[in-house]
């Protein structure tokens, strides 16, 4: 099957063109550029050197593709602009009789919580996913909490409080005076506090459950490259107490090849590079503690995009992902 990117110069594009280059049913990968059209992704994204040999395309001639029986697209741009030319390519997929063949995932926030679009939290909602032609990859701090609390979405407790820990990388790869190295290393601090974006699609996920519970998230900037680390808290309520609530995580996710139940803490080193979540529970009297650890440009991004397109295609959930990142880093 054939790939194209669009938007592939960041850090999603990058990672997309790495795990794309080495899943077993993909057997071209395409990716544009507007600024770096002509160049060779290697020269973006050096670590692909002799991996990936294309030259980043400034557009692409959907023509070309019309004889293909199917055809995978991700859209990996800055969140806004995809949702703008969105209705023009549509118009153009249909012209060629390409639209029906084409799986589209979109990266971006820009179709998170859209009827045309399947919300693509691969754990949670793969019945959905299987089969789909247009999916929305959620967001990665959004992947993080849903992860860590909808298990518990039976039990709607009241009050959740988190707080979670992302690297640089988050923010993409055009330098700000939040994310440039000489202001970001050696800081910590929070940003938008009580008002990050990802909470309107984690709540969105939760009324889908029956459970409005009152969010309280405050995201932090670290000096960190890569990873996410989130901590959830919570008071049990009633329906709660006598509830073994680590055995509610075990059990909920033990099918789950990309999520590892891990006893004491998580650690972001252990699933930087990969498509695993590393979760644990913890309880004191009613207090509950969900810890979870994720790669923001992996499991958060990249990866989970690629765990998509394999359910919408009916291949094994974790072909071209079975892989550990490296320890150390």
């Amino acid at each position: 099957m054939k790939s194209i990117i669009l938007g592939a110069s960041g850090y999603g594009g990058g990672e997309l063109f790495r795990w794309l280059s080495q899943h077993p049913t993909i057997e071209s990968i395409e990716g544009t550029s507007r600024t770096n059209a002509g160049k060779p992704v290697s020269s973006i994204h050096p670590n692909l050197l002799g991996i990936v040999d294309q030259l980043f395309l400034e557009t692409i001639d959907w023509a070309q593709y019309k004889n293909e029986k199917a055809l995978v697209v991700f859209a990996s741009m800055p969140h806004g602009e995809f949702k703008g030319q969105y209705p023009s390519l549509e118009d153009e997929w249909k012209r060629l009789g390409l639209s029906e063949r084409i799986l589209l995932i979109d990266l971006s926030h820009d179709f998170r919580i859209h009827p045309g679009f399947v919300y693509g939290l691969s754990e949670i909602n793969a019945d959905q996913i299987r089969g789909s032609r247009r999916i929305s990859n959620p967001g990665c701090f959004a992947t993080a909490l849903q992860l860590g609390m909808l298990p518990l979405a039976p039990y709607s407790p009241d009050q959740i409080f988190v707080s979670a820990v992302t690297g640089s990388s988050g923010s993409g790869a055009s330098a700000s005076s939040t994310t440039h190295h000489p202001t970001r290393s050696n800081d910590f601090r929070a940003y938008k506090m009580l008002s990050h974006q990802h909470e309107e699609e984690v709540l969105h996920s939760c009324a889908q459950k029956g459970w409005k519970p009152r969010l309280s998230f405050v995201p932090h900037s670290s000096s960190l490259v890569r990873g996410i680390f989130a901590t959830i808290q919570l008071t049990q309520n009633d329906s709660m107490k006598d509830q073994d609530i680590p055995g509610i995580f075990r059990d909920f996710y033990k099918d789950k090849f990309f999520i590892r139940y891990v006893e004491g803490t998580p650690r972001i080193l252990s699933t930087v590079g990969s498509n695993f979540v590393d979760l644990s529970v913890i309880t004191q009297n009613d207090k509950v503690l969900i810890m979870v650890a994720l790669d923001n440009l992996g499991k958060g991004m990249a990866a989970q995009a690629i765990q998509n397109m394999n359910l919408a295609l009916g291949l094994p959930e974790w072909t071209g992902l079975r892989q550990a990142g490296p320890y150390p880093l």
